[in-house]
This record gives structure tokens, C-alpha cells and sequence, in this order.
């Protein structure tokens, strides 16, 4: 399978932003995209560690994979604009990968609620995790 896609299907394309910041998009096992950070310069906060704003940017691009995987999966052609993201920052990241993975808990006709968690070496072992709050709204056209 290439990154970001599932039987031919695009899920979801990084933005310019998660690009610069060396993030990459892949699938596990059960087709749920997988969002991936290598850490650098351009992810180093105070030296040896992931900074905040690098951890917050990979966790929202999950969220947003996330919920356009299952709007794709379930056939529904909606924009996502996020209403809220809160951040639990639960360990310092250290200067390997990290990666994350949402999982959508709800989505209605006008609200999703998307759960994501980051980790590095465990994945039972997050360094990170939040909940966003998306507004779904018809397609622009």
C-alpha cells in the first residue's frame, strides 16, 4: 500500500505544514492511518526533546486522518473544521520517532469527536494524547 491511500482510495494528504515537519502517513494492520514524525532540528525543542508545538502539530494531523478515513470508510462527503483540541502532554519526547493514531469515538451529522495518543517506542506507552472536536458541514459547491 503507498502512504495515505487504501485500495486505491485516498484517505487523507498531509498538509504542507505536517510535510515540513517530516511527517509521513501510513496504515497499520486494520487500515487506520498511522501519522509518523522523525525527530531533527526541525522538532527540537529544548535540546534532546520533541518540542510541544511539534507533539501538538503531529496529534491534530492524526485527529484530521483519522476522521477522514471514516467519513471515506462510511461513504459521507463533509469538510472538517476543528472547534477544540485539549492536550495532555504525559512525557517528555525523546529524540526518536514518534508516532499517532485517532480513533473516532463519535461522529454525527454536525459534530465528530476524534481521541488521539502519540508514542514512541510502546505504543502502550503514550507520550501524548488529545481530543478534538470537529464541526462537519456540507461540501463547498
Amino acid at each position: 500500500m503507498s502512504e495515505g491511500q487504501r485500495d486505491g482510495s485516498v484517505l487523507f494528504t498531509l498538509p504542507p505544514f505536517a510535510r515540513a515537519m517530516g511527517m509521513t502517513l501510513a496504515v497499520d494492520e486494520d487500515g487506520s492511518p498511522i501519522v509518523t514524525m522523525q525527530f531533527g532540528a526541525h522538532s527540537e525543542g529544548r535540546p534532546g526533546f520533541l518540542h510541544g508545538g511539534a507533539i501538538g502539530g503531529l496529534l491534530e494531523m492524526a485527529g484530521f486522518a483519522a476522521l477522514s478515513a471514516h467519513l471515506a470508510q462510511n461513504g459521507v462527503n463533509q469538510r472538517m473544521k476543528p472547534i477544540n483540541i485539549s492536550i495532555e502532554y504525559l512525557r517528555a519526547g525523546l529524540p526518536q520517532p514518534v508516532y499517532a493514531i485517532g480513533q473516532v469515538v463519535r461522529a454525527g451529522r454536525r459534530v465528530a469527536n476524534v481521541r488521539v495518543e502519540a508514542w514512541q517506542s510502546d505504543r502502550a506507552v503514550p507520550i501524548a494524547s488529545c481530543w478534538m472536536n470537529f464541526h462537519l458541514a456540507a461540501p463547498k459547491g
